[in-house]
């Protein structure tokens, strides 16, 4: 895989999430969300994985944009789509069973599985800071990130410099809610 294949695998996540947008008062583009993933797999992960990558660019696809698993792996090849697999929930479930599993199969992913499901919550997080949903009270928000933060805890194959990021976006929150009391 190279550079050619994560820029057909950017256009493709624009391509079926064109007209979704993150929850925050911008409403920003949800390809920004995808394109921040991957960059974070790029930068603080131990050596350019492109399967990581374009992963990263794709992981909401068959969760959100009803691309298939297949169409993935016809696309992207078969690494790519078991770990779009591995990170998408269940929409069939009630989201309190979603969130919930989350935590319980998180000690048993993959690592690459792993580092991306850091950088979707660091994204995440991140986005809770500077534009959160309006309708999320302090307390949705520090739910979430407490949520986050027992997810990734549970990992025990994340690089090194991709924990510590998710731990500096950890105290960032936790910052500015100590400021609001």
């Amino acid at each position: 895989m190279d550079q050619t294949q994560i820029l057909a695998a950017a256009n493709f996540a624009a391509e079926r999430h064109a007209f979704q947008r993150r929850k925050g008062d911008p409403a920003e583009p949800y390809i920004n969300h995808l394109l921040e993933v991957a960059y974070l797999l790029a930068e603080y992960c131990d050596g350019f994985e492109p399967v990581l990558v374009i992963g990263g660019l794709l992981h909401d696809t068959i969760e959100d944009a009803g691309v298939t698993r297949s169409e993935i792996a016809g696309r992207f090849g078969e690494e790519v789509a078991a770990l779009v697999e591995e990170v998408t929930d269940d929409k069939s479930l009630p989201k309190h069973v979603r969130k919930s599993l989350q935590v319980e199969h998180a000690p048993r992913k993959s690592p690459r599985a792993q580092n991306l499901s850091t950088a979707d919550k660091i994204s995440n997080i991140r986005s809770t800071l500077a534009n959160p949903p309006s309708d999320w009270s302090h307390e949705r928000r520090r739910e979430y990130v407490e949520w986050a933060q027992c997810i990734v805890n549970q990992f025990t194959d994340v690089a090194p410099r991709l924990k510590a990021e998710f731990e500096r976006t950890w105290e960032r929150f936790a910052g500015a809610q100590a400021a609001r009391c």
